[in-house]
């Protein structure tokens, strides 16, 4: 297609008022341009559209008329321009002529003024001067000349009148003025109505309402609802619960009338109470009410308002008072422990019981259990004794826990209690209790000497010392001798031994008396000759050799102890002294008087102690002594092959033991056992085994904590036969396991508190003592001589044992036993202890115990000038109006001073301005309140602020005072109104200065302060549209840019800002902002007509499109210039004006470039340079042109043989560059002969892919090769094609297995035999293998492989040629027939083979070799052992296991006869029980020293007892051979005892 641009032929104008209707006539365009409305369709006349332009006209293709498209409003499009004109141009396609056409818009009355803000708020003070004005805002009407706002008018109070001025633009502003003073108590709100007129036909018009609001100036000072408030709580009232909420009420508003409210007339105490919240008037409780400590709280609360001006009212809070403190209990004097002696009536304890609720709920009774042998009993005011009512029994109760409980009378009922615990101290009043009146015993004579015949018990029930019991038997003579000689007891356990053997014939009966007496413990105090212990010690000889005598070889402190020689009697020497040692180690010698003669040793260990618990407490200091270090290592290995080698001689003797019974039994069977005949001197009875006298020296120790663990035992030496006694009697005689332990299983305490009470009784005086003494005294300071005044003698005042008891308070006085003066232990502050009473007193109870009497002291603390006058706070501010007339009051703090009387505030006094006075009022209680007093009128703007000083003076000596600083405060009044620092503001911006930033800051300032001196800034006189363009800050006047500028748009914004403070006064300033305008629109360009397609035979010159290229910049800015890539084949030129059109430069090829994207850049010449981009896409349209072309010249392809029918066999790809219909390729193959059949039986090939495929499998042994031509044809008009070679090849496949031809196969299954001489050589050549492969190539490849052999290495294989042959020479031993496998492959993949076996005969020749063949047999294995050892080793086995059944069989017949034989035999003792004797020799394993060192851990629960060493010695001669056997059982039990040893005898 080809276009001729033309240049723009003409222009039109057409004028047309606005707010047409849509379709609305504006000229006949068709005349006008000189053309035919009939062909108008055919000439292509139509209007350029603008993009982003509204199209406000239309073309009527019928009548040919130009006619309105859309409503037109001029002030929407033209804004305030004096001349509106709209362009457009029309394009006449069939002449290609371009025309321009302009439409000016005449201006109507179509709008009615309007106020910008649809309601109007003004604010006036009351105080407002008649004559002041205030400026209103603009009606806006956007008609131009008449049509515009031409009058104002005023409606709605008489009040204000309504004033127009015109400025230098003609602009008519009003103002409201003021006509009459207003009054806010008489009318608050004005409503006014303001209309605005335009001059227009008809006449149009716009109303505001304008809201003016008065504002109050603070006249009126708050006014509480009460003049007093009076609140009654309990004193339990919950913290933060509200107490009361005072109101006050203020008649003006806003500020002036906010109220806040503050403490006035409050100590710190009290405003630490209650919390006051200064908006409400809320007054909470965050401290405790206490009713002991104030039931009155008074104080007044101020209420203030904005303006300075205040009110005061009185709180009495009234505290109820509850039971809410339970009863005080105070032991003033207690005792722990009280002798069970001690008479009725002894005082235990003392005690103050105090309540400090008031009335009933103060009223305290006390108590203590009914079944207690005490009593309480009231003495005097508050003070209670505790004494004993009946007498007291240690061993019914040794301890009490008493309860003493306080009960008041209040609702609910309050108690407390406290616990006395008193121990009961045993004294020595039960004596010893046999638990016989007498005893009787028998004993045979010939008894063994140390025997024990008997046992006696007595009991005490008194406590440690006073229960501990010691038996003795009193003196006597029995014949010539003494009782002594013959008897012995054991002082602690009451076992009476024989000390010689009795004879019936020479005595038949003894009478003695034993005495058992308690407390017997060697205390320190011991005199010289008391009996510690007694060393017995007996000796199995008779006659002289029998004769013992006792010898103290060693002694820690040798002088101390003596040592009876005949009778061990240990007695001190001396008395006992501080520095001896506690624990005493004595070694005593016991020999005989034999020859040679022999001795024993044992070793006492003697403690120095009152008691068994002072021993104890001793005991935890002393250290374990460290044995030297030994070879004990060796020791133990030597002793352990020793016990092992004992051990097993043991087992040896029990099986001789068994043997031996088995004779006995085999003896007994022939009758019974007579003895008789057999002395019965020769036995003694079992108990008497157990009755020997016994020697212990034990060394015991303790730790604190251990509660069940067992004895730490380092020496035990036994001398002499055993005890008859039972084991539970086996105790050490200085400490034993029964004495450490209670009932509870818990160690006895380890000290003891003993006071030595003598019964007293506690006399009440009616005597009461007074004192008095300033307060602030020093500490250490007299009150009084108490002594003095008690009448005790001072000298011997500290005998008298006088205690003070203040009732819990601080201990404020103390007692100087020394000469009797009353002192104080601290400052005494009279404040803090009574506060505001009178009379301070402090009361406290002196008790006299040696006369047990109870005096009463007061103590009147009197108050001094020790307080200066001090007022609530260092600084009172006050604020006063600047309006406030001469004479007004004003409320001051009262200084607070805790001193009484005249030592408390007197007077106040006021320096600081000639503006103010002081007037002093007498309140209630004589209490001064100071009023300021207003005697100037106040200018702020002359004086701020007044410091004033107020000073108050107390009438103590010396004067004390206090001064607090007075500063006042002028309030400002809305005197003066808001002025601009400037008129106009004048800016000039660039339109690219970005959204936020400060176009100006316009200033105005008002000389009041605070609420009056806030300036607030707002337009006026502004079009809608600059609202949201510019931002103005109300509080600052920064004028910010909201929206971007556009010089385009407007070049020019005037608007105005008014400052208003908050009374209602403002004023007025103009702004002015000019845009520069700077290169910010880039060129817009338009394509007003294009076409999307073109051949790619079009000639040069085809047009292609046509733009129209704009700027909204000016001057330079909105100067463009075009261009296009210069690679394309297209060109630009300019037709008219901004029209440019786009055309072919040169032929196109769309083979080369299908498709063009055309980029048409436009760029102006402002700085920076702005430019834009058009894209004009053009598709080219194909022609057949190209034939198709195959990627090759010529195609080989390879197959293998044997191939699946239909497989593909290779593609061919042939390109064409048209395109679609013209590139679309069909591929055939050119028709040929193979053989006698065509082409096309073996091959076929795809049209549309160029795939080839197989038609049928080939065989390479028939075809190995292919050779036909493929031909590609596109699908053009008319269509164009090309044809290729192509050669296909058949490759083999390793399909056929090798084929051995010799040796062949033997069809009857045997092998065929070959013959190779034994002479033969290395490498003889006994045969070759012949093998074929039907394939070519390597899958022809043939190998051999000799795969098994008689004789390895005696053969080679060629791996290629396939022959046998010897490796070494032949030997004789080599078998005869040797078989050989071979194997042949081939190199195919996958491989192919086959095998043969060949058999070589090793012989000269045949005949040889059917000789030796005959001669070959089957080999056989030389004969083994193995079976016949197997054999051997099962009846080996067999028999074994068979020979120890028959033994186990015949053991248990063995036992079984003996069972049965054993019944039938008896045994006879002639009358005597046989559980009553045993034989002599059963005694001589009993008679033995032993030695044992045992040591426990702190928490050894129930350890075993550690035996380190034992010595024996045998003091008996063995006169049969009977075997004893000592069994010791476990030492350990939950108490720790020595009872659990048990010796049995055992005769085999």
């Amino acid at each position: 297609m080809m276009f001729a641009w033309k240049a723009i032929s003409g222009q039109i104008r057409y004028s047309i008022p606005e707010e047409m209707h849509k379709g609305s006539f504006v000229g006949n365009i068709v005349n006008d341009l000189g053309m035919d409305r009939k062909q108008v369709s055919d000439h292509g006349l139509r209007i350029v559209a603008s993009k982003g332009m509204i199209q406000y006209f239309e073309l009527n293709f019928h009548s040919g008329h130009l006619q309105t498209s859309e409503r037109i409003d001029r002030e929407e499009i033209c804004g305030k321009a004096e001349i509106c004109i709209l362009k457009f141009q029309v394009i006449v396609e069939s002449t290609l002529r371009l025309y321009v056409i302009e439409v000016e818009i005449i201006d109507i009355n179509d709008n009615v003024p309007s106020f910008l803000p649809m309601g109007w708020e003004l604010k006036i003070s009351e105080t407002s001067n008649p004559g002041s004005q205030f400026p209103l805002p603009e009606a806006q009407d956007p008609d131009l000349g008449t049509n515009s706002v031409q009058g104002y008018e005023l409606t709605g109070s008489s009040h204000f009148f309504l004033m127009m001025q015109r400025d230098d633009d003609g602009v008519k502003h009003t103002k409201l003025v003021l006509e009459k003073a207003l009054d806010r108590e008489v009318q608050s709100i004005y409503d006014l109505i303001l209309t605005a007129t335009d001059g227009g036909d008809p006449i149009r018009s716009g109303t505001l309402q304008i809201h003016i609001i008065v504002l109050d100036s603070n006249d009126n000072a708050p006014i509480f609802s009460q003049s007093a408030y009076e609140v009654s709580v309990n004193e339990n009232i919950p913290r933060w619960s509200t107490i009361a909420t005072v109101k006050a009420t203020d008649l003006d508003e806003g500020i002036n009338a906010e109220i806040k409210y503050s403490f006035q007339k409050i100590t710190k105490k009290i405003s630490q109470i209650f919390h006051l919240n200064l908006t409400t008037g809320e007054i909470t409780l965050v401290g405790s009410l206490d009713y002991e400590e104030s039931s009155l709280y008074e104080f007044e609360v101020q209420a203030t308002d904005g303006g300075g001006l205040s009110d005061r009212t009185k709180v009495v809070v009234f505290v109820a008072d509850l039971n809410d403190n339970a009863p005080e209990l105070t032991m003033t004097f207690a005792i722990s422990s009280v002798s069970e002696n001690s008479p009725t009536g002894t005082i235990v304890a003392i005690l103050n019981v105090q309540d400090r609720d008031s009335g009933v709920n103060g009223q305290v009774t006390c108590s203590v259990p009914s079944n207690l042998p005490f009593l309480l009993k009231k003495t005097q005011d508050d003070f209670y004794t505790l004494v004993t009512e009946r007498s007291l029994d240690r061993e019914e109760v040794a301890s009490y826990n008493i309860t003493i409980t306080a009960t008041d009378k209040g609702t609910p009922t309050l108690s407390a209690f406290e616990i006395i615990s008193l121990q009961v101290l045993d004294t020595n009043d039960n004596p010893p209790v046999f638990v016989k009146s007498a005893y009787t015993s028998y004993l045979l004579e010939n008894n063994p000497r140390g025997a024990s015949i008997f046992s006696l018990k007595a009991n005490d029930p008194d406590w440690e010392e006073n229960a501990r019991i010691c038996y003795s038997i009193i003196e006597d003579q029995i014949s010539e001798s003494l009782l002594s000689s013959y008897l012995s007891i054991n002082s602690e356990t009451g076992v009476v031994y024989a000390l010689n053997s009795f004879d019936y014939e020479q005595i038949q009966e003894m009478q003695f008396q034993v005495k058992a007496q308690d407390g017997e413990l060697a205390p320190r105090s011991s005199e010289p000759g008391y009996l510690v212990t007694k060393v017995v010690a007996v000796d199995a000889d008779s006659g002289q050799n029998a004769w013992l005598s006792y010898q103290l070889t060693k002694a820690t402190e040798p002088g101390l102890f003596t040592l009876g020689l005949h009778t061990g009697e240990i007695r001190t020497a001396r008395f006992l002294l501080e520095k001896d040692a506690l624990k005493q180690s004595l070694v005593v010698l016991v020999k005989d008087n034999g020859q040679p003669p022999l001795s024993a040793s044992v070793t006492v260990t003697v403690v120095l102690a009152e008691s068994i618990p002072e021993m104890l407490s001793d005991l935890r200091s002393i250290s374990v002594p460290v044995d030297p270090p030994s070879d004990l290592t060796f020791y133990l290995v030597v002793a352990v092959a020793f016990v092992s080698c004992l051990f097993l001689a043991f087992l040896l003797v029990l099986m001789a033991i068994k043997l031996h019974r088995w004779r006995n039994s085999q003896l007994s069977e022939s009758g019974n056992v007579n003895l008789s005949g057999v002395p019965i001197s020769q036995f003694v009875g079992i108990d008497g085994v157990r009755a020997f006298l016994q020697s212990y020296c034990h060394e015991v120790s303790l730790t604190n904590d251990s509660r069940k663990s067992k004895f730490n035992t380092s020496k035990i030496i036994y001398s002499g036969p055993p005890s008859n006694e039972p084991t539970s009697d086996l105790k050490d005689p200085i400490l034993s396991g029964e004495d450490l332990y209670l009932n509870n299983g818990d160690l006895i305490q380890l000290s003891h508190v003993t006071f030595d009470i003598s019964p007293i009784e506690l006399s009440k005086s009616t005597v009461k003592i007074h004192y008095s003494i300033p307060e602030e005294e020093q500490k250490g300071s007299i009150v009084g001589n108490i002594g003095l005044d008690l009448g005790i003698d001072i000298s011997g005042i500290s005998g008298y044992k006088i205690h003070i008891g203040c009732g819990g308070r601080i201990p404020y006085f103390a007692l100087n036993h020394e000469n009797g003066h009353l002192y104080t232990t601290e400052r005494i502050d009279r404040e803090e202890i009574c506060d505001r009473i009178l009379k301070c007193l402090l009361n406290c109870d002196i008790i006299v115990k040696n006369q047990m009497k109870l005096y009463a002291i007061e103590v009147e603390i009197i108050d001094i000038n020790d307080n200066a006058p001090r007022f609530p706070a260092r600084e009172h501010k006050l604020k006063i109006s600047e309006i406030s007339v001469p004479g007004s009051h004003f409320p001051l703090p009262e200084a607070q001073d805790p001193d009484l009387g005249n030592n408390t505030v007197q007077s106040y006094q006021l320096i600081g301005s000639s503006h103010f006075s002081l007037d002093v009022q007498m309140g209630p209680q004589h209490v001064r309140n100071p009023i300021l007093v207003l005697d100037k009128m106040l200018d702020r703007e002359e004086q701020s602020v007044y410091d004033l000083i107020l000073t108050a003076t107390d009438g103590g000596n010396p004067v004390r005072s206090g001064t607090v600083l007075v500063q006042v405060i002028v309030l400002d009044a809305n005197d003066n109104s808001p002025v601009f620092n400037q008129h106009v503001y004048k800016v000039t911006v660039k339109e690219d200065i970005p959204r936020g930033s400060t176009l100006c800051t316009v200033s105005a300032t008002d000389l009041d302060e605070g609420i009056n001196g806030e300036v607030n800034y707002s337009f006026r006189n502004i079009e809608e549209a600059a609202t949201q363009i510019f931002h103005l800050n109300f509080a600052t006047g920064e004028i910010t840019l909201t929206k971007n500028l556009d010089y385009e748009e407007s070049p020019l914004h005037e608007f105005q800002v008014e400052a208003e403070d908050a009374g209602g006064l403002s004023d007025r300033a103009k702004v002015i902002i000019t845009v520069i305008d700077v290169n910010d629109n880039a060129p817009q360009v338009e394509v007003s007509s294009h076409i999307n397609f073109v051949s790619e035979d079009s000639p040069p010159g085809t047009v292609v499109a046509l733009l129209n290229i704009q700027d909204l910049d000016s001057e330079t800015n909105g100067k463009v210039f075009c261009s296009i890539d210069t690679s394309l084949p297209f060109q630009l030129k300019k037709s008219y004006n901004n029209y440019y059109t786009l055309m072919t430069e040169r032929p196109l090829d769309r083979e080369q470039a299908a498709y063009y994207n055309i980029s048409i850049t436009v760029t102006d010449h402002g700085v920076p340079p702005l430019s834009t981009t058009c894209t004009v896409s053009l598709q080219i349209f194909d022609t057949n042109d190209n034939h198709p072309h195959f990627t090759e010249s010529s195609y080989t392809s390879y197959i293998m043989e044997n191939n699946q029918r239909g497989a593909s066999i290779f593609s061919l790809k042939a390109n064409d560059p048209d395109w679609e219909e013209n590139a679309r390729i069909c591929y055939s193959i050119t028709e040929s002969q193979i053989g006698n059949s065509p082409l096309s039986s073996y091959l076929s090939i795809n049209s549309e892919t160029g795939v080839v495929y197989a038609l049928n499998s080939f065989d390479y042994e028939e075809i190995q090769e292919i050779q036909f031509q493929v031909k590609a044809q596109d699908g053009g008009s008319p269509p164009l094609s090309s044809n290729v070679s192509v050669t296909l090849f058949i490759l083999d496949q390793n399909d056929n297995p090798p084929k051995i031809l010799y040796p062949s196969p033997p069809t009857d299954g045997s092998t065929g035999i070959e013959l190779a001489p034994r002479s033969s050589e290395p490498g003889y050549l006994v045969t070759k293998v012949v093998a074929v492969d039907a394939d070519s190539g390597q899958n022809a490849w043939l190998s051999y492989q000799l795969t098994k052999a008689t004789e390895p290495g005696l053969f080679t294989l060629g791996l290629h040629t396939g022959e046998i042959r010897t490796a070494r020479f032949l030997l004789e031993k080599d078998a005869l027939k040797q078989s050989l496998v071979v194997l042949v492959k081939d190199n195919g993949q996958p491989t192919l083979s086959a095998s043969v076996t060949v058999t070589v005969v090793l012989a000269d020749s045949i005949p040889e070799m059917l000789s030796d063949l005959n001669s070959i047999s089957a080999p056989v294995d030389p004969p083994s052992n193995l079976t016949f050892y197997l054999v051997v080793a099962v009846a080996f086995v067999s028999c074994l296991f068979l020979t120890f059944l028959l033994v186990l069989l015949a053991i248990r017949l063995h036992r079984w006869r003996n069972s049965h034989l054993f019944e039938s035999g008896k045994v006879t003792f002639s009358g005597v029980p046989v559980s009553q004797f045993v034989g002599i020799d059963g005694v001589q394993a009993f008679l033995q020293s032993y030695c044992h060192e045992v040591s426990l851990t702190t928490d050894s629960r129930k350890s075993k007892t550690k035996s380190s060493e034992e010595i024996s010695s045998n003091t008996l001669t063995n006169q049969q051979t009977n075997d004893n056997i000592l069994i010791a059982e476990d030492f350990g039990s939950e108490k720790l005892s020595f009872n659990q040893v048990s010796y049995w005898a055992l005769n085999y």
